[in-house]
């Protein structure tokens, strides 16, 4: 099958909508299917019996001409609808949810990467359910995470500086901790919201924990290793997350989570392996993350169920044979 993807953006970007296209792309070349990565612009290049796939943050490339996705049988990737994007005004939010809602329809096929997507296309889309087929992500082998060499417990998040990532949660939540030996590194691109990425630098230095803050930007694959390698406990405040890929990999490594209940991401993390706080609860959070940082024995134990919780969830193999299977027909 040849694979046409359309994205706006660079696949090696840091953030777990643009790793799902890079790992299932490259795992349904690994199968033998002929894949190419093109830009909106590029459409009208592809061949006619290509097999479409339109990234979902791409579809707004798409407004003045709405049925041209319809006409060439594409099938839409949804990871979150933009539209529900935190961050945007509320004029903005409205355009955008009428325009996904309109191309949608036309859509024969949406492939999603979660159970809590799917519920909201259907309810807050009005796509029938049957059109749409979930298909979550795989997890790459990895190293379990070895911690921080010191004292220091070193809490990692991954994802891009943006508001719905809830970082500034985040920070209000370690901030109270400062008679504690811990740091935290935030890996994400800053060039989606440079305001944001600015004001989250403030919030830091505001509250006092500037020097313990990292906001490290995109990094590279070598460079993310090594934060994974040396972390000791996994972090995302999350307002919504379509599935959570950074949960799943700090699983993975046997790192303990604490995150946020907003989306599909919570359902990954069972009490023994760490914590599930609500979408801004900035308090129960900081709590969370007090257990975690203080209490050595229950973040080993919690290591210990996070690890085994990563040993069962799918790889890119199996869940590439489950995407080709969605878009086959």
């Amino acid at each position: 099958m040849h694979v046409v993807l359309v994205t706006p953006g660079a696949t090696d970007t840091v953030s777990g909508g643009y790793g799902y296209n890079r790992e299932m792309m490259a795992a349904l070349a690994a199968h033998g299917h002929r894949v190419e990565i093109v830009a909106p612009r590029d459409l009208e290049h592809v061949p006619d019996a290509a097999r479409i796939v339109v990234d979902g943050i791409g579809i707004s490339a798409f407004a003045e001409h709405p049925d041209l996705l319809a006409s060439r049988r594409a099938i839409g990737l949804i990871h979150h609808p933009t539209a529900l994007e935190s961050g945007r005004d509320d004029h903005a939010r409205a355009g955008l949810r009428v325009l996904e809602a309109q191309i949608y329809a036309t859509l024969p096929r949406l492939v999603v990467t979660s159970e809590a997507t799917l519920e909201r296309l259907v309810a807050e889309f009005a796509v029938p359910r049957e059109r749409i087929v979930v298909v979550t992500p795989g997890t790459r082998n990895a190293s379990r995470s070895t911690g921080s060499p010191g004292a220091r417990c070193e809490v990692l998040a991954v994802g891009a500086l943006v508001p719905r990532k809830g970082h500034d949660v985040l920070i209000r939540a370690v901030s109270p901790l400062t008679d504690l030996d811990w740091a935290l590194t935030i890996v994400g691109t800053s060039s989606r919201d440079p305001s944001h990425a600015e004001a989250l630098r403030t919030l830091a230095d505001t509250l006092g924990v500037g020097s313990r803050v990292t906001l490290a930007g995109e990094v590279t694959d070598a460079e993310l290793e090594g934060s994974w390698k040396c972390a000791d406990v996994f972090a995302l405040a999350s307002n919504f997350e379509a599935y959570g890929m950074a949960v799943a990999e700090a699983l993975r490594r046997g790192l303990p989570a604490a995150v946020s209940s907003g989306g599909a991401a919570a359902s990954l993390v069972t009490p023994e392996a760490g914590a599930v706080c609500a979408p801004g609860d900035v308090q129960t959070l900081s709590k969370s993350l007090r257990r975690m940082i203080v209490d050595l024995p229950l973040r080993r134990d919690m290591a210990e169920h996070a690890w085994q919780i990563g040993r069962t969830l799918p790889d890119w193999t199996s869940q590439a044979r489950a995407f080709a299977a969605a878009i086959a027909t």
